[in-house]
């Protein structure tokens, strides 16, 4: 008896329809090595794997890759997009006021979508966005400190 061999990123990509190319087996590696990174910051990750890209073939990598599935835009409101590798379980975000930084939180109560709407005017919801906003420890922590 064999042992199934575990999914590549390839096996991903085709699974979800998409064209198995190197620069999209980069982004995708990219943005579930990173933590919540904009497209500049991904620009650079496939660049040092694969040599030169485009924004722009970054963001219509992008665009493909949330479509179906593989990676999750976020958008903190004043914040620019931001892609992360989890993906499917609907978890929430923190964020930093001061600095920008962003943190995964798992939804503390209740069942997905997390939470209920008090009048869901006949949508079928599905999932619920939120995010926290505060300091985090270090911004925190330096807002306190004395000068």
């Amino acid at each position: 008896m064999t042992t199934p061999q575990p999914r590549t990123v390839a096996d991903e990509l085709r699974g979800a329809g998409l064209r198995v190319t190197a620069a999209r087996v980069a982004l995708l590696e990219t943005v579930r090595s990173g933590d919540h990174l904009d497209v500049e910051t991904i620009a650079s990750g496939v660049r040092d794997r694969v040599g030169h890209i485009s924004v722009q073939a970054v963001y219509e990598a992008l665009h493909a890759l949330t479509a179906a599935g593989l990676v999750r835009r976020i958008e903190p409101p004043g914040s620019p997009a931001r892609f992360e590798g989890r993906v499917g379980d609907n978890h929430h975000h923190l964020v930093c006021r001061s600095c920008g930084a962003v943190a995964d939180v798992d939804c503390a109560v209740g069942h997905a979508p997390c939470l209920s709407a008090s009048d869901d005017r006949g949508f079928a919801i599905d999932e619920a966005e939120v995010i926290y906003w505060g300091l985090c420890p270090a911004c925190s922590t330096a807002g306190t400190a004395a000068p």
